[in-house]
């Protein structure tokens, strides 16, 4: 069936609360909730957002593994950085727990906050995948009407106003989100833009078994100027430019509009099931782009400039997910069955480059050559349409442990139209599964383990290669866990745990045919401690350390490094929030950051040296007519540590240095 007419079926769905009576997610909690027979099961999305003044990322993180709320992001993982590897380009992003295939993810306007999920984090969810989830809390409108409003800005010259506000229209049953964000940008390069966002929601409830939430979200940035790429000439780090002086030309202008769409739909048709759907449309129409590259610099500071020119691009993403549960009580145990149907259209239009040389320059030369008139090539486009239906299992037995496990079969078909060339395709449908349990060795320690295998795209083979432009056949993924919990008081939670993740790694090989040569195998350790040490003093830290490998014919002749390329060997993140006890209203907070070296280039000869950062800051909270409100000051890279950041193997732009910041926001 074509994936069109299948998301003509997925505007009804649910989701289930934490209440009583409600299903619990495997690895949600130490203990199971009291099993008693089953009653209404609850519905919604998540809980209703509270104001934006009392966010604070220390005291809400649930580990050190990856939290973002507000303006703030904490811990060893990001969206594009889980265990080495990317879950957006894994395609492991969700909205509460439910598919997501972005192009423009979900924005602070809708977003409650944004979590990532691995080891014990993953198992409450059916069908994981490695590289980790990507889980994103929707934001949504409570019974009552607020305003939160926040200005802020920093010593780099960034400047911002946000306005979020919720509105009951029919009681409990109707209400209204809106909000939206204007924003100055200025970055360490010396480049600036401007962007705006805006966003909607409406929650409807037409009973206490139902709940629909359509919403709407749009973004936009303008005089994006394309900073320099340092590319050098051989096996050495570019010299360090001057920060904050851009050199390039004002009409090198990064344009583009995005937007996000969907609908979370949610029933409860019997005490014990469940459906849960969404659907979401995203897209970005990038109306121009250019990029900017010094190459062949030299140690002296000489280079030759190279501007690159792209027409009008359009990349746009329809997917989502329907899923029915069903939970049966049996004593002490509690099964939980899911069957769920996945699928996403994804289509790009991209390409067509326009080339201007410059010829022989200095890194640090200022530039205002006139605009060229771009003579613009056919561009190429690309298809993505894939679906997977499935089944899972869910169990929890009182005092003994988890168990869950999940069999899926995916549909995966690529095509994509080259100028001057015949249209190619590719297909591949794999069964992919996984497993997880825990045992829970004492009311304070828990064992975990599991296991999956996930089925992920590889993109089109590069213009240097001989079969260039080549659609690259999805790759299978696979990883395995495992690992203890230990709450050594309440409110403190201690988790260390073990992978080895294995990806099948493409380069060109010795007929400059870009082909699979190996896989990419990253085993590693982590650590994470959260929670409150004392009632004053909340604690988020930990700590990664990888042991990254390329194995294959590529690492064997030396053409590529026994290392990838982009991943650090290690990675510690200490986060603290203090409140201080001489004042209820003010709190001080401090953090440390100290990534390992990155090997920089495929042969593994030049790395990006081990960067420690020290950031500082403060909130005070108090009354501003009556209302909730925060004054937050901050300082990142507190001791301005230089350096480079990479842009592609061999590819670099400058790190941020030292940024004091500071914003007001209130709740009315």
């Amino acid at each position: 069936m074509r994936v069109g007419l299948l998301f003509s079926f997925l505007l009804v769905s649910a989701s289930a609360a934490g209440a009583e009576g409600a299903i619990v997610p495997v690895g949600a909690a130490e203990d199971i909730p009291p099993l008693a027979e089953p009653k209404k099961m609850p519905v919604g999305v998540a809980p209703a957002a509270s104001g934006r003044a009392s966010e604070n990322v220390v005291t809400e993180a649930e580990d050190a593994f990856g939290f973002s709320v507000g303006r703030e992001s904490i811990g060893l993982y990001s969206s594009s950085n889980v265990r080495g590897f990317s879950p957006l380009a894994a395609g492991n992003v969700r909205i509460e727990g439910l598919y997501f295939d972005p192009y423009l993810t979900l924005m602070s306007r809708l977003r409650r906050s944004t979590t990532i999920r691995v080891g014990l984090s993953a198992q409450g969810f059916p069908f994981p995948s490695p590289t980790g989830i990507v889980d994103y809390s929707f934001r949504k409108p409570g019974e009552s009407a607020s305003l939160s409003a926040s200005v802020g800005g920093d010593s780099y010259g960034n400047a911002s106003l946000e306005l979020d506000t919720a509105l009951p229209l029919a009681g409990k049953r109707l209400s209204l989100a809106a909000g939206a964000q204007f924003s100055r940008n200025s970055y360490v390069d010396g480049i600036s833009s401007w962007s705006h966002n805006e966003a909607l929601a409406l929650r409807w409830r037409p009973s206490d078994a139902v709940e629909i939430i359509p919403f709407w979200q749009r973004s936009e940035v303008t005089d994006d100027e394309a900073a320099p790429v340092y590319i050098p000439a051989g096996d050495f780090l570019p010299p360090q430019p001057e920060r904050r002086h851009y050199r390039g030309p004002r009409w090198s202008d990064y344009d583009s509009v995005a937007g996000l769409q969907g609908i979370l739909a949610n029933i409860a048709p019997a005490p014990d099931w469940l459906l849960r759907a969404g659907v979401f449309r995203s897209l970005y129409d990038d109306r121009s782009t250019f990029a900017h590259l010094l190459t062949d610099v030299t140690a002296e500071g000489t280079a030759n400039r190279l501007i690159i020119a792209d027409p009008r691009s359009r990349f746009v993403s329809l997917s989502g997910e329907l899923r029915v549960t069903k939970s049966f009580a049996d004593g002490d145990r509690l099964h939980v069955v899911h069957a769920s149907f996945r699928a996403r259209d994804r289509r790009q239009r991209y390409g067509g480059s326009a080339f201007r040389e410059y010829g022989p320059t200095r890194v640090d030369a200022d530039f205002a050559a006139p605009e060229p008139d771009f003579d613009f090539g056919v561009q190429d486009f690309d298809r993505v349409r894939q679906w997977t239906a499935g089944l899972a299992y869910e169990g929890r037995w009182r005092g003994v442990g988890e168990l869950s496990f999940g069999l899926s079969r995916s549909d995966y078909r690529k095509s994509v139209e080259l100028p001057r060339l015949a249209p190619a395709a590719t297909r591949r449908r794999p069964w992919l599964y996984n497993a997880t349990a825990a045992l829970y060795l004492g009311p304070s320690l828990t064992a975990f383990a599991g296991y999956a295998r996930g089925l992920e795209e590889s993109g089109i083979a590069p213009v240097n290669a001989t079969n260039r432009n080549q659609p690259l056949p999805a790759i299978l993924t696979r990883q395995v866990d495992a690992g203890l919990r230990y709450k050594p008081a309440d409110s403190v939670t201690l988790i260390a745990g073990i992978f080895d993740l294995r990806k099948p790694y493409h380069d060109l090989d010795t007929s400059g045919r870009f082909d699979l040569l190996g896989d990419v195998v990253n085993r590693g350790v982590e650590i994470s401690i959260s929670g409150k040490i004392t009632s004053r003093l909340s604690l988020v830290a930990g700590g990664v350390f990888l042991r990254p490998l390329v194995t294959g014919d590529g690492a064997a002749l030396g053409r590529v490094g026994r290392r990838p390329v982009g991943v650090a060997d290690s990675f510690i993140d200490l986060n603290v929030d203090w409140q201080v006890p001489w004042s209820s209203a003010l709190s001080l907070d401090f953090g440390v950051a100290r990534i390992g070296a990155i090997p920089a280039t495929r042969n593994g000869l030049v790395r990006l040296p081990a960067r420690t950062t020290v950031d500082l800051g403060g909130r005070y909270r108090f009354k501003l007519s009556g209302r909730a409100a925060v004054l937050r000051l901050s300082v990142s890279n507190l001791t301005d540590e230089d350096g480079f950041e990479l842009r592609g193997a061999g590819s670099y732009a400058l790190a941020a240095g030292r940024i004091v910041s500071a914003y007001l926001t209130a709740d009315f």
